[in-house]
């Protein structure tokens, strides 16, 4: 089997300008699918415009962040934000919707200042429980997959809520709903836990969506670093893993040059 990659252009592609022109960067690149983190600043009309004439689809969209100035980065397992977290997810499935895309990815968000993790774990899993059974009920309704990610805590985000995939697991049982899954990217994952193989396959069937980028650095997979990533596509290919893999990485320099890696991969596999 043939792994399917898509172009994140939220970090690729930022040669070519603002999030819209990315699209169509993408797609000339040779991709047939994107995903983005944070569409909102952007209007609507413009964003539908520029994916509909680049011809890709839209994988993954970030649900509405908050107010990212004031530091936050992501709602859902903020305590008393409920109403907050409901009004951003109707405008994220404002832009799902207008933009086809069947998966979301809903942040947990980060930790309060003044609260250790501690003290603050039990009411913002409370929180985080009771906003993922909403979503996952609104969304199923209209055909879009929650996802739910951790983010390190030991080089990214100290502050992050949800940062093992074990906590994630954890929550995803708690939840009990078939329409929210794990979004497991393979960066975050390395720093957290490593044992990527048996990762793999313990976690899969409780993923519905992959990212992909080195480390330490978050270049290109076959740049220098701790993941040797054919190996690790070996695996995906090997438990008939047939998802999208989103490019979540940091090109070196040019994203096309840097994408020398990619093409060979598709080569090979035709």
């Amino acid at each position: 089997m043939t792994l399917k990659f898509c172009a994140n252009i939220s970090w690729m592609f930022r040669e070519a300008g603002a999030v819209p022109l990315r699209y169509g960067a993408a797609g000339r690149a040779g991709f047939r699918g994107v995903e983005a983190a944070f569409l909102y600043e952007h209007p609507l009309e413009e964003v539908v415009k520029a994916k509909e004439e680049a011809g890709v689809e839209q994988v993954l969209i970030n649900m509405f962040p908050g107010n990212l100035a004031d530091g936050e980065l992501g709602l859902a397992a903020l305590p008393g934000r409920q109403q907050a977290f409901k009004d951003g997810l109707e405008l994220s499935i404002k832009y799902a919707n207008a933009l086809n895309c069947k998966r979301m990815h809903l942040m947990a968000g980060r930790v309060p200042v003044d609260w250790s993790r501690e003290a603050a774990l039990p009411s913002m899993e409370e929180a985080f429980v009771e906003n993922l059974k909403f979503a996952a009920a609104r969304l199923e309704k209209e055909g879009i997959l929650a996802l739910i990610e951790p983010i390190n805590s030991k080089m990214t985000d100290p502050k992050y809520f949800l940062n093992t995939p074990q906590q994630a697991l954890g929550i995803l049982q708690k939840v009990g709903h078939k329409n929210v899954k794990l979004q497991m990217d393979f960066f975050h994952q390395q720093i957290m836990d490593g044992n990527l193989t048996n990762s793999i396959k313990e976690y899969l069937p409780h993923i519905g969506h992959m990212q992909i980028s080195q480390v330490p650095g978050r270049g290109e997979p076959d740049t220098d670093g701790e993941v040797n990533y054919g190996y690790v596509f070996g695996v995906l290919e090997s438990v008939g893993y047939d998802g999208w893999i989103g490019l979540e990485y940091n090109p070196a320099g040019d994203t096309v040059t840097g994408l020398e890696w990619w093409r060979k991969y598709m080569s090979k596999a035709k």
